[in-house]
């Protein structure tokens, strides 16, 4: 029996108090950030994760939902010391309260990352991250040396990448280890002697991702200086995508991934062999045209040397004449030709209709006619050979030894032919070119011509 005290202003039931309690936590407590020890840790196949954080004298129930785990960077495990950032809520169906979380690191990162800050705004403001001091990466990169662990992916994944995109790369592995105490000067001094070697294009600096205090080693002030002070361009590929480091900031050129990096200073040799192919292609395909119009043009110049070759136009000029010829001589049989039927046709009707006693007259007019006939053949047939003999003499006319042919001679002294008396001395020895040979002559006189006066 319940003691007796003042009446309850409301009678609750158990999910009504948890539903007041839930918004009470809620609308009273902000974001708190806790520190604590992973245990019961369990992930389901939904992705969400389920786990207790402890310390000594108490702990509390925790739930990071999916769409928040899935994009931290390591995997927390029973054991793990980790730093958390949540909302209290009360889990109803329980009547126990948790904490809803937003963002897990491990424990210290939260230091990691301010020190991470602090040293990127003071090399910022120092300028070592201006475009205008980082060195172009060269475009043809004869050997490239990669610094990174020996027995780590990223090495493989640069390598493989290398083999399959242009295995004629010298690539040299510089092994440094990539985290710990010691890890950042022994970076640092490798860097500095590969880049005092003048021996590499470029130099690659590259592990695989990890948590901030994974990749500490690349977060230093002084390898960060280091990098800053090369020669040699310098490419960073550090972690994964959404990793950044100090290094990436003061490097030449950043890569998101080893692999990455391996695809950015690599030619893609089969789009080059495509290239060399399709160059060759076309290569060959203009010199055959341009032999092709060579050898006409040749062919065409060949073609009119021969045809403006005197002897092809003095030939051409006799072909043109023999042909004149024949056709006259054609015209001529076609003539006689016709004046036969003509006569035989005479004949005939004289030998079908004279009477005995004209037979004497009509035999003496065809006579007569026969003797026109004849005569007048003749006469076209000698109209015709003198035309032909005219055109043969045209035709010698224009010969180049028709003019010696007709009593004139070529002068020439030893080295030309002569046009004037004016560079013509007494005594001086000249050859005179004949129709038939040639004359050796020696001046006694120069007279030159009067002027011409032209006419009042």
């Amino acid at each position: 029996m319940f003691p007796k005290s003042e009446p309850a202003s409301r009678l609750l039931t158990p999910t009504q108090l948890n539903a007041l309690a839930r918004s009470l936590l809620e609308d009273s407590f902000p974001l708190v950030e806790v520190l604590g020890e992973i245990s019961n840790f369990a992930c389901p196949s939904s992705g969400h994760l389920y786990f207790t954080l402890k310390d000594r004298n108490a702990q509390v129930r925790c739930a990071m939902f999916r769409q928040r785990s899935q994009w931290m960077r390591f995997k927390p495990e029973n054991g793990q010391s980790v730093q958390v950032r949540g909302r209290l809520t009360l889990y109803e169906p329980r009547g126990d309260y948790q904490l809803v979380l937003e963002h897990m690191q491990p424990a210290g990162e939260g230091e990691l990352l301010r020190a991470f800050q602090a040293l990127k705004e003071k090399l910022q403001a120092e300028g070592l991250f201006d475009a205008e001091r980082k060195k172009p990466i060269p475009t043809q990169i004869k050997r490239l040396g990669v610094l990174s662990s020996a027995g780590g992916a990223a090495i493989h994944d640069v390598l493989s990448v290398l083999r399959r995109r242009w295995p004629l790369l010298q690539v040299e592995l510089l092994p440094i280890p990539v985290q710990g105490k010691d890890a950042p000067s022994q970076i640092g001094s490798m860097l500095t002697r590969a880049d005092e070697s003048q021996r590499y294009s470029v130099l690659l600096l590259t592990r695989g991702g990890g948590s901030l205090e994974d990749l500490a080693a690349f977060n230093d002030e002084r390898l960060a200086r280091t990098i800053a002070a090369c020669v040699t361009p310098v490419v960073s590929a550090v972690g994964h995508e959404i990793d950044f480091t100090i290094a990436d900031f003061v490097a030449d050129l950043r890569c998101p991934t080893p692999s990455a990096a391996a695809e950015t200073l690599s030619p893609d040799g089969q789009a080059i062999g495509r290239r060399i192919d399709e160059l060759g292609t076309r290569a060959a395909r203009s010199l055959r045209n341009r032999l092709q119009t060579a050898q006409q043009r040749l062919d065409h110049l060949q073609l009119r040397l021969r045809n403006q070759h005197p002897q092809a136009r003095l030939q051409l000029a006799l072909d043109r004449g023999r042909a004149l010829h024949a056709r006259i001589t054609k015209l001529g049989e076609q003539v006689i030709s016709r004046q036969q039927q003509h006569l035989n046709q005479l004949l005939a009707r004289l030998s079908a209709k004279a009477p005995g006693a004209q037979l004497g007259l009509q035999r003496r007019r065809v006579d007569l006619a026969l003797h026109t006939l004849q005569a007048q053949v003749r006469l076209q047939l000698q109209r015709a050979q003198r035309s032909t003999q005219a055109l043969g003499r045209t035709l010698h006319a224009v010969s180049p030894l028709a003019t010696l042919d007709r009593g004139y001679a070529i002068l020439a002294d030893s080295e030309r032919t002569l046009r004037s008396v004016a560079s013509i001395k007494v005594n001086d020895p000249l050859r005179a070119r004949l129709a038939d040979g040639e004359l050796g002559l020696r001046v006694t006189a120069v007279s030159p011509a009067p002027p011409h006066k032209m006419p009042n």
